[in-house]
């Protein structure tokens, strides 16, 4: 076969599977406590509108970056799914906070990981990147063009934010954090995505956003240069839209699969607001076991949270095989969307 010669398509249905999965967390813990050190907040009032007790922050004088911490992470889930670096055919990465425009995170953690000279390539869907990823990554393999694919969900996102009482809506909410799926090619056609939802609304960008300079502000009023580079945000404008595109995206992937709320094992979502997910819950008669929340020690993880949760769901044995899981992502952009899996 010539190198021109196209890889043929597989003549039978292929299955993906996730076959390891892989975590990697900071080592420095910052709780309610001490951000009460650093800005006018309490324990009490973050816990009763976040759910959130402690997040971990990277460490950039040590040598951690998005890199770093998506590199454990693909290790450990290449580790876990007993595949070989060398076996890794292409390598995305869900990150907003790459250290540098170029090269993408995704080259540096593939060189870093040891994955040869596989694929690799950045998305920017902000915390729905990893449900975007996941997305795109299944129909490689499903289209025969890659049999392993890696996905890392890695950002290191606090270095937007601004730790006193004038960043302190965002200071409260947001952590560091990577997670990895590896995916293979599968004979048993069954298994993988069933359906996806994918939707953005960049008109309602302005609620969310990390302005670069004077001109990035979307009200120019709004202008303060210790704004610049920071997480700009508007709460009450965001979890407006998170109640209601996060059920809808739940309603309209379950109807591409035609199936009920009831059939879904678990709902493994981006971890932004315990309210949010609690109006979920209620909504579609889930119980905890179904709507696992972990934010509580980790806070929002942007594009790590759904990789990160669904590893530690894994590892307590919560996951089987067969079971219907629902991955979901809401977020910046603005950005939500769904994929439904048999795992």
């Amino acid at each position: 076969m010539s190198a021109r010669t196209p890889k043929p398509r597989p003549q039978q249905p292929v299955g993906v599977r996730i076959a390891g999965t892989g975590a990697a967390i900071p080592s420095r813990v910052l709780s309610n406590a001490d951000l009460e050190r650093l800005m006018d907040t309490s324990d009490e009032w973050i816990v009763q509108r976040t759910g959130i007790r402690e997040r971990r922050i990277y460490d950039r004088e040590g040598g951690e970056t998005s890199e770093t911490l998506g590199t454990k992470a693909l290790l450990q889930a290449l580790e876990n799914a007993k595949v070989k670096p060398s076996e890794v055919d292409l390598i995305i990465a869900a990150t907003m906070t790459a250290d540098m425009p170029t090269p993408s995170a995704a080259c540096l953690i593939a060189h870093h990981a040891g994955c040869g000279e596989a694929g690799a390539f950045d998305l920017n869907g902000a915390c729905c990147g990893f449900i975007f990823t996941l997305n795109m990554a299944h129909e490689f393999i499903r289209g025969g063009q890659a049999k392993t694919v890696a996905v890392v969900g890695t950002d290191t996102i606090t270095r937007f934010v601004d730790f006193t009482t004038f960043g302190r809506n965002a200071a409260i909410l947001f952590g560091d954090a990577a997670g990895a799926f590896v995916l293979r090619a599968d004979p048993d056609p069954a298994v993988g995505m069933q359906a996806q939802s994918m939707h953005a609304d960049g008109g309602r960008g302005c609620h969310l956003y990390i302005p670069k300079r004077r001109e990035s502000f979307y009200n120019p009023a709004e202008y303060d240069e210790r704004a610049v580079d920071r997480i700009h945000m508007n709460g009450q404008a965001v979890f407006k839209f998170a109640v209601t595109k996060f059920p809808q995206v739940i309603e309209e992937t379950l109807a591409r699969a035609e199936l009920k709320a009831s059939d879904v094992d678990l709902y493994v979502c981006h971890q932004a607001n315990v309210r949010i997910l609690e109006s979920a819950r209620e909504r579609f008669g889930l119980s905890h076991e179904q709507l696992p929340v972990n934010m509580e020690r980790y806070g929002n993880t942007v594009a790590a949270s759904v990789p990160l949760l669904f590893n530690e769901l894994r590892a307590e044995g919560r996951v089987r095989d067969g079971s219907l899981v629902m991955f979901l992502g809401f977020g910046a952009g603005l950005t939500w969307g769904g994929s439904l899996w048999r795992v």
